[in-house]
């Protein structure tokens, strides 16, 4: 039973796998539409700040899911890493995603506060697994 337990965990991640290279196949699309359909307005080749913001938003997004896939490879294939570094280097990431297109202008004081403490928290939270290696 354990043995076709595995298999059939195997299967969904390669299901999963696949599924995600779709997605990113997917954003990677988009992300170049957007570049073509920013680029080809009036003041063609030139971009407003709003327009690079989003731009590099989707660029994010993209090698987030690209690491997201490598990571789903090698921890869930080859089982060689500890699920909560996969995590946190995942979320580390995604919170520099959020503070690279953050508009701080339209950011309350308090959620800059939450930000500062997620980065803090997650850099400690990594500092410690490390050194526990």
């Amino acid at each position: 039973m354990l043995v076709f337990l595995k298999r059939f965990e195997r299967f969904l991640i390669q299901v999963l796998m696949i599924m995600m290279a779709l997605v990113l196949l997917l954003a990677t699309v988009d992300l170049g539409w957007t570049i073509i359909k920013d680029i080809s307005q009036p003041l063609y080749l030139i971009l407003s700040v709003d327009q690079l913001l989003e731009l590099f938003g989707l660029f994010m997004l993209v090698i987030i899911g690209i690491e997201l896939l490598e990571t789903i490879m090698k921890t869930y294939l080859t089982q060689g890493i500890p699920h909560y570094e996969v995590v946190l280097s995942v979320a580390i990431i995604a919170i520099a995603r959020k503070v690279i297109i953050l508009d701080i202008k339209e950011t309350s004081s308090l959620s800059l506060v939450g930000i500062a403490s997620i980065i803090l928290a997650l850099t400690v939270g990594y500092y410690f697994m490390k050194k526990t290696e």
